[in-house]
């Protein structure tokens, strides 16, 4: 039981935050340091879209969020069924000029 307390931390989340922003597209680029994910609302038919938040993290923190990902979507599936994804033929050209990867 003592290792439970000595692991727990508190957390606060802001009525702000808590709202929360919606995002339909993220763009994701990395430099040897570090995660850049850019969290950008697409509106249908406006060719311009908005970064609603931009997340930084270490490589390792990326990873452990890829893992919870990962996770996270398999329950997910498990409870909920496969989720079906795009086709990526049927998506709109990106290109910022620097290496991306999208999700």
């Amino acid at each position: 039981m003592e290792n439970k307390k000595e692991n727990q931390f508190n957390i606060e989340l802001t009525e702000e935050v808590a709202e929360g922003v919606y995002s339909n597209l993220a763009i994701i680029t990395h430099s040897p340091s570090e995660f850049v994910s850019d969290f950008v609302q697409m509106m249908p038919g406006v060719p311009k879209g908005k970064v609603r938040s931009r997340v930084i993290m270490t490589p390792q923190n990326a990873k452990r969020l890829l893992n919870a990902l990962k996770d996270n979507v398999q329950k997910f599936e498990e409870t909920h069924g496969v989720i079906v994804d795009l086709d990526p033929n049927q998506l709109p050209p990106m290109n910022f000029g620097t290496p991306t990867t999208q999700a």
